[in-house]
């Protein structure tokens, strides 16, 4: 017993001993939820203690924050970027494999998601790590979100869409965007939602009405950036393949700065008040400025990411009502790319859907957690509904 002992404390030295030094500045890019975030770590070393900061840009938008629990064991390097998110605080937990002047970093965002990329020395750059949306084996890649494992049901239900699906054509109608303004009760001020009008909009037809959401870093612009629904629904109408519809892109973020900032998964709890907002302020409001249908079936929603709502609550709680939700939805649309690392969120929707016989489509492509995905997603879908 005594032996053995010895040879612990022994092992243990030995890792201290010969620790890497991560004294310095090192630079990373993180291909993140958010988007591209550009950090600039300044780290210092004390024995196998480290601490820091990490300022951080993002699309012009910048922070600082100091870096806690930051120690080193062997080749090895962990520490935390503490977010706040209204009175909870959020942990970012690094973990990075230290090599000559480079740290294999992965970076963990709380139970939301995971990235990687290699930061470097003195001011040398590398772009986030080529695996990391999930790029590799079908069994246990890693993605955004964490590690993908893929099931017999995770497959495509539609073939992909024709080449030129989302590019504008000529000789075709166009429809309108137009930014709208309307008082929110719920919030208590003025509120912006793009709407578009389909092609040869009349206040003599009354028209269904689609309610697009955005993601958690995004705003009511961020589907015409990513998405374009105004050429994907024109050229689907112009085909016959989709009913003339309007389609209103609001803002989730149901608080009264209703931007992301520079932390975005701060404004989560805004996401969670956006119904009040959507049925009693802006549904209304929709309904009194155009030509709408008012009924149920001429209502659907949709969203990308945060926007599509599973990723907030259980399946149970999204849905405590198998029978009723049987009789009363009349479409009911899943889909995920298969490199998407929170793709286990969705799977679990599905499982709990098939599980108590509630129809659905389950549709799953090549994509990962990106425009090439919803856009796609939103091509087809827009197919189906209204009929």
């Amino acid at each position: 017993m005594k032996t053995h002992t010895t040879l612990l404390t022994l092992a243990a030295l030995s890792l201290s001993a010969f620790a890497a030094d991560v004294t310095g500045t090192w630079k990373a890019e993180f291909d993140t939820q958010r988007g591209l975030q550009k950090y600039t770590f300044t780290l210092k070393q004390d024995g196998t203690s480290v601490t820091g900061k990490a300022n951080v840009e993002r699309d012009g938008e910048k922070r600082e924050a100091e870096l806690k629990e930051g120690k080193v064991e062997g080749d090895t390097v962990t520490f935390v970027e503490p977010l706040k998110i209204q009175d909870n605080e959020l942990r970012i937990t690094y973990t990075g494999r230290i090599s000559g002047n480079e740290i294999k970093f992965n970076r963990k965002v709380g139970d939301f998601g995971s990235s990687e990329a290699t930061a470097k020395r003195d001011g040398a750059q590398t772009p986030a790590a080529p695996g990391q949306r999930g790029q590799g084996a079908q069994s246990g890649r890693r993605g955004f979100g964490g590690p993908i494992e893929l099931k017999p049901d995770d497959k495509p239900a539609f073939p992909n869409p024709p080449e030129g699906f989302d590019k504008e054509r000529e000789g075709i109608a166009h429809g309108k965007l137009e930014m709208v303004e309307y008082d929110s009760k719920s919030v208590g001020n003025k509120r912006k939602a793009l709407v578009y009008r389909p092609p040869d909009y009349s206040a003599d037809k009354r028209y269904p009405v689609l309610y697009l959401l955005h993601g958690i870093g995004g705003d009511e612009n961020e589907w015409r950036r990513g998405g374009h629904p105004e050429i994907i629904l024109d050229n689907l109408i112009a085909d016959e393949k989709a009913v003339p519809m309007i389609i209103v892109m609001p803002n989730g973020r149901a608080q009264p700065d209703d931007r992301p900032g520079t932390n975005a998964m701060a404004t989560a709890p805004a996401f969670g008040k956006f119904d009040k907002d959507l049925l009693g302020d802006l549904i209304p409001f929709i309904e009194s400025k155009y030509s709408v249908k008012s009924d149920r079936e001429s209502r659907a929603l949709a969203g990308l990411s945060m926007g599509g709502g599973p990723n907030t609550k259980p399946a149970a709680e999204l849905l405590p009502d198998p029978e009723k939700a049987k009789k009363q939805l009349k479409l009911l649309w899943i889909s995920c790319g298969n490199k998407d690392g929170l793709i286990r969120i969705s799977q679990g929707v599905h499982a709990y859907l098939k599980e108590r016989e509630v129809p659905h489509t389950w549709h799953v492509d090549e994509h990962a957690h990106d425009f090439q995905h919803w856009k796609k997603a939103l091509y087809t879908f827009s197919q189906l509904i209204f009929r």
